[in-house]
């Protein structure tokens, strides 16, 4: 059975952005837990079923994979207490407190996000996608550019935040220049948030995943630490 969002979802969404504080939320929470919270968790947990058959790593119990709807705003100068999506994070096994490869997914009241990629990596680990890009640029281009020509899938690049010049250690006229540059790597499509309330919602997200998923593993290659190989049996 898909699962999708009923027309109060998005509406309550565009009221948390009118009124992004507590006393609007909380008499409002019943809605957010019936109409949000747990659609969401059966969204992901479809998601990840069919995840299984493309990228295994990534597939986690629903609710460690549904992003908090509050905002860490112990840094920041926006004191909103609540974000304006409902979200999902499909981070690898092994990566869930870092910030490797891995999958996302938000409903918003003005789109339906679907991202895979890397987003503003750890020191430790953008040096290490920055080597396997610099050794090897052709297969990452290739499967890049496979995504974004693939038809009826609206892909486009993610901001890769590139840099102005090669990072130390790198050479000037290095091949993957580009790609060296970049602090993110990926791919997203921003879809109508009309798509939410629609039964194809599921598999217009899976199918984009499963599309990137190869371009997701590259990445995350760099970054897996060797896991000890099974004695063999004889």
């Amino acid at each position: 059975m898909s699962t999708y969002f009923q027309p109060e979802a998005l509406k309550f969404l565009r009221g948390l952005a009118k009124h992004n504080d507590r006393e609007w939320f909380e008499p409002r929470r019943p809605i957010y837990e019936r109409a949000l919270k747990e659609p969401m968790l059966a969204l992901i947990d479809e998601i990840s079923t069919a995840m299984e058959d493309f990228a295994p790593d990534h597939v986690r119990p629903p609710h460690k994979i549904m992003m908090r709807i509050y905002r860490d705003t112990r840094f920041s100068k926006d004191k909103r207490p609540y974000k304006r999506q409902v979200s999902a994070w499909w981070s690898r096994r092994g990566m869930e407190k870092t910030s490797g490869g891995g999958f996302y997914l938000h409903i918003h009241p003005d789109e339906v996000l679907i991202s895979a990629g890397v987003y503003m990596p750890e020191r430790e680990q953008l040096l290490a996608i920055r080597r396997a890009l610099s050794a090897n640029p052709a297969t990452f281009r290739a499967l890049h550019k496979k995504i974004l020509t693939t038809r009826n899938m609206n892909m486009t690049p993610i901001d890769g935040a590139l840099l102005t010049r090669i990072p130390k250690g790198f050479a000037k006229d290095d091949p993957a220049d580009e790609l060296i540059r970049a602090r993110n790597w990926g791919v997203h499509a921003a879809l109508p948030s009309s798509l939410a309330e629609q039964p194809t919602l599921s598999r217009e997200i899976i199918k984009r995943f499963k599309l990137a998923a190869p371009l997701v593993a590259l990445l995350n290659e760099p970054l897996v630490t060797s896991e000890p190989r099974e004695k063999p049996l004889f």
